[in-house]
């Protein structure tokens, strides 16, 4: 199953942003995500990563919620 990491930058004020993605995709995706998990981090990251691969980065990428589950979308239910 699919394994999803938000690592937020503390220091910034980041956990209201990872919050709301770990929610969007557990409501979006239920039982077929195995765990989205918060890591904390600072000098100001936010990145998202679905079994390992970096799917969201805020330094290349717009924040929007609906578009970091649609890239999680494709690892749900892949196989390994």
């Amino acid at each position: 199953m699919t394994r999803v990491e938000i690592e937020y930058c503390v220091p910034c004020g980041l956990l209201n942003r990872a919050q709301d993605v770990s929610g969007a995709i557990l409501e979006q995706f239920g039982e077929q995500i195995d765990e989205v998990a918060l890591v904390t981090g600072d000098d100001g990251v936010f990145v998202v990563r679905a079994d390992g691969e970096v799917v969201f980065d805020k330094t290349e990428d717009e924040y929007d919620v609906d578009a970091i589950v649609r890239a999680v979308r494709p690892y749900v239910g892949a196989t390994a």
